[in-house]
């Protein structure tokens, strides 16, 4: 057995990197950081430091060589490139869910289905309902959306309140909710479109397909082809970030080695290993062995999945975060833009058609038999959880900056009107949770 000296845990290092490490196991903790980059958004654009916050967004950043350039404001490489792998880690998610997760059986998917189908209808309604006849009810969209961090992390910190069963339904709920966001997207949010760049995405996107069927699992690979195939989207019209989702889909899903031959093999390669030789080159040899051997009963979905989760999580989504949910909101009456048709709108839509669609389509699928209640998760937590799926944040700004990307003061009240709902899907949501206690039956 080593000394304790020596074991990585015990590195001085570790005394300062330990209290970084535990945040970031936190299941909360993407949301927190969420809060705490859209708050400090919100002091940037309110203070003496509004004009560098804005004009930092709009510096011209240039990336490639040659004729093959590509130059676009910062606030645009964060919301068409980085999203863009946000949105390849929501098509892995997806695809994970549909082969081996809760969507995989049709008598588990029915209700997360149904519930994020009432709570992407009713919403869109509600909007479409305040702003019809107006200019802005193009941004029916915006209040479709749930953002997965937020809303689970609200839900962890509830802790043992939260049943598991009522985790994984909203998980899947999301996801849905997700993939309905980019549907969405693609179909409604598209500009003008290239045919020429489109069908060399194809072309790429059909390469990568091959790759699949004829087994190739190394990354960089996918990377390589993934990358050409959102270049050819970014100058197609249909946006990049689709790019993402469709890259995931073709990424493997299956392993080379399976459990018995890794288990025997592993084993056979541990055995030949010496403790305490001088020469360590043939233990070295077999670490390595080993680590090959791991990579092959591993899938490429779940090794990317889990290597880009963390940076989703803590880089990306902060950075979107930090960028888009800044308001300048100096000099106008809070009460009177929420009154304006977009903000009510998103409000009526996220914090109401949110829950009111999620709820009573749940309910609906149970009655009808249709669809189970999770287990030991009783009425009042499911509709607790409706009210979480208001909190759009993410996504909604999202769709709200391509709905408005014209018009800054209408894009201001729609993100004015994303703040305050899911503050308030969130909060109500956590209070009525917490009120309803630890899980006994079904309700």
């Amino acid at each position: 057995m080593a000394s304790p000296q020596l074991l990585p845990e015990n590195r001085p290092v570790d005394g300062l990197l330990k209290p970084i490490n535990q945040f970031i196991r936190m299941e909360a903790s993407s949301g927190i950081l969420l809060l705490i980059m859209a708050v400090l958004a919100l002091v940037f654009a309110n203070s003496p430091l509004s004009e560098a916050y804005f004009d930092a967004l709009q510096i011209p950043v240039t990336a490639g060589f040659g004729d093959f350039l590509i130059q676009k404001p910062l606030l645009l490489w964060i919301n068409d490139g980085l999203m863009a792998i946000f949105f390849f880690l929501v098509g892995l998610e997806i695809k994970r869910e549909v082969l081996v997760g809760e969507l995989s059986s049709p008598k588990q998917a029915m209700l997360p289905i149904l519930a994020a189908v009432g709570g992407m209808v009713v919403p869109a309604g509600l909007y479409v309902v305040v702003t019809g006849g107006t200019p802005f009810v193009t941004g029916w969209g915006i209040p479709m959306a749930t953002d997965i961090a937020f809303a689970l992390g609200i839900l962890a910190l509830l802790g043992s309140r939260a049943p598991v069963a009522l985790k994984i339904f909203l998980t899947a709920l999301a996801i849905i909710d997700d993939l309905g966001a980019v549907l969405v997207i693609a179909i409604f949010y598209t500009s003008k479109i290239k045919m020429g760049a489109l069908f060399l995405g194809f072309g790429f996107l059909a390469v990568l397909a091959l790759g699949n069927r004829l087994g190739i699992q190394k990354t960089a690979f996918y990377v390589l082809f993934g990358l050409a195939l959102w270049l050819a989207f970014l100058k197609s019209g249909v946006h990049a970030t689709i790019a993402g989702v469709l890259l995931a889909l073709t990424v493997p899903a299956r392993r080379r080695v399976d459990e018995v031959s890794f288990k025997e093999r592993a084993l056979s390669f541990l055995g030949t290993m010496e403790v305490g030789e001088k020469d360590d080159r043939h233990n070295q040899e077999a670490i390595q062995a080993l680590e090959i051997l791991s990579k092959g009963a591993e899938t490429p979905l779940a090794r990317m999945e889990h290597a880009l989760h963390g940076w989703v999580a803590f880089f990306i989504m902060p950075v979107f975060a930090l960028a888009n949910a800044g308001v300048d909101l100096r000099g106008i009456s809070i009460l009177e833009a929420l009154l304006h048709p977009v903000a009510m709108g998103i409000v009526l839509g996220l914090f109401v058609g949110k829950q009111v669609g999620v709820a009573i389509f749940s309910w609906l699928a149970i009655k009808l038999n249709i669809a189970e209640m999770p287990k030991g998760v009783t009425w009042k937590q499911l509709y607790g959880v409706a009210i979480l799926t208001g909190v759009g944040f993410t996504m909604s700004l999202f769709i709200a900056s391509l709905s408005f990307v014209a018009d800054p003061e209408v894009l201001d009240l729609a993100k004015t009107g994303i703040l305050t709902a899911s503050l308030l899907a969130g909060a109500v949501g956590y209070v009525l949770l917490r009120a309803s206690g630890p899980a006994t039956e079904n309700g």
